[in-house]
């Protein structure tokens, strides 16, 4: 069985854009659900996404920036 990464030997990139997309989601009040739907994706793989369990790829990264309303450069800035 492959372990689990810790987020620390995730790549950066990888773990912002799991917090910024949590953190988007939050600050706009969607549910994993309504973000998911929103870009057409499965509740599960947002929620995937935020746990750092799975990669994405820039078009999927897109999709969702859209549904966020935001530049997907903004998914990828470090923490404020």
């Amino acid at each position: 069985m492959p372990s689990k990464s810790s987020p620390r030997s995730l790549p950066k990139a990888r773990a912002r854009a799991a917090a910024n997309i949590r953190r988007l989601r939050t600050d706009q009040g969607l549910s994993q659900e309504q973000l998911a739907e929103a870009a057409e994706f499965h509740r599960t793989y947002v929620s995937q996404l935020e746990r750092c369990v799975t990669n994405i790829s820039i078009d999927g990264l897109e999709r969702l920036a859209q549904a966020l309303g935001v530049d997907i450069v903004e998914l990828l800035q470090p923490p404020a």
